[in-house]
Formats: C-alpha cells, sequence, structure tokens
C-alpha cells in the first residue's frame, strides 16, 4: 500500500499510532515516521527459521532466517520490543512454532491476543490464555495489507514515551476488534504467488 493511502486511512479512522511493520524490511515505516501526522512505531515482522517474531521500536533492521532465540536478541540489542503476531492461528502459515514459543517465551514482551486475519475464534482465545499465563502485556493488530482492513483491530491505551511506558500503558489498554472475511487472505496469496514468479 503507498503510504499516502495508510494515512488517509488512518487519519479517517481516528488512528492516532501505528506500529509499521513490513515483512523483513524498515524502510516503509521510517519513511512513514517521516510524513505521518501521528505517532509511528517502527516495527519489522522477522521471518526466522522457526517462524515469524515481530520487533517493535526498531532503529535498523533485523536479518531474516535466524533462529528466534537469535532475533529476539538482535531486537533487545537495539532497545525494541519482541511481539509474536498469530502465534496459534493453525490456518496461516509463518507462525511462531509451539515448541519453540514455549522455549523463548521470556524474551517475548507481548503476546499478540488478537489478529484480525485470524480466521478461527479459538486460535485467538488461545494466544490470550497463553499470554495471560506468562503474565504478558497483550497486543491486537490489524495485520492489514490492504487500506479497508486497516484499524480492524486496535488497543485503545494510554499515550506513551518510548519501548518501556509502551509496555506499562499496553497492560492498561482494551483490546478492540473484528475478524476479517477469510476472503482478504486471497489478494496476499496472489501477491506473494507473482513475486515467487518474478524471483522477487
Amino acid at each position: 500500500m503507498p503510504l499516502e493511502v495508510i494515512i488517509d486511512r488512518c487519519v479517517r479512522r481516528g488512528i492516532d499510532c501505528i506500529a509499521v511493520t513490513d515483512h523483513d524490511k524498515i524502510e516503509g515505516a521510517l519513511e512513514m515516521q517521516k510524513l505521518a501526522p501521528f505517532k509511528v512505531i517502527v516495527g519489522e515482522e522477522v521471518k526466522t527459521n522457526e517462524g515469524e517474531i515481530i520487533g517493535l521500536f526498531l532503529k535498523e533492521r533485523v536479518p531474516p532466517l535466524l533462529t528466534a532465540a537469535e532475533t529476539i536478541e538482535r531486537i533487545h540489542q537495539q532497545g525494541g520490543l519482541t511481539y509474536v503476531p498469530h502465534p496459534f492461528d493453525r490456518i496461516r502459515g509463518g507462525r511462531l512454532k509451539e515448541e519453540v514459543l514455549e522455549e523463548v517465551y521470556e524474551g517475548i514482551d507481548i503476546m499478540e491476543a488478537f489478529n484480525s486475519r485470524t480466521t478461527l475464534l479459538r486460535d485467538s482465545e488461545k494466544a490470550k490464555a497463553f499470554g495471560r499465563a506468562k503474565n504478558m502485556p497483550l497486543g491486537a493488530g490489524s495485520d492489514s495489507h490492504t487500506p479497508i482492513e486497516i484499524g480492524g483491530a486496535y488497543v485503545e491505551m494510554p499515550d506513551f514515551e518510548g519501548p518501556n511506558d509502551f509496555l506499562d500503558c499496553l497492560r492498561e489498554g482494551r483490546i478492540v476488534g473484528k475478524r476479517a472475511n477469510p476472503l482478504v487472505h486471497v489478494p496476499t496469496r496472489i501477491v506473494r504467488t507473482l513475486k515467487r514468479l518474478r524471483g522477487l
């Protein structure tokens, strides 16, 4: 999505803070931070060799295909926070393997308890229960790949300054959102297939 489209959609929906977490890149997030009239958290959805982990409050890109533990360390080394997206989504690939999650949970700062693109509600409930059992702050994300999805899920929380304050405020937050129509996955799969065919 063009950054201007994202900004316009956020302004229209009254969203005053977003985390931009492109796959294995932070350039878009850095550019968005310069353009947006609201707060932007620089993030990256990192493809580890054991599943995906999001880094938030990043200053530099984390390389893909490291182990989950190495990825967590790289994120923390630059003062960032670790966030596990769609952890128990059985339909979607890319989730962090459950046995790995159990091994590295002490290095995870935030558990995503609701993701708009998670089709089965019980998978979201399992993520929420896991996060609560480990006393983690719970997050939510629209996981937007198209403009219409922006704002599908979010957390209402106090304003914050920096990563540590963010965690404290997140604990006070309230998750709001609804599941997206499962058909939103179709355009994503088409784009992914086209990229593979073009060798990108």
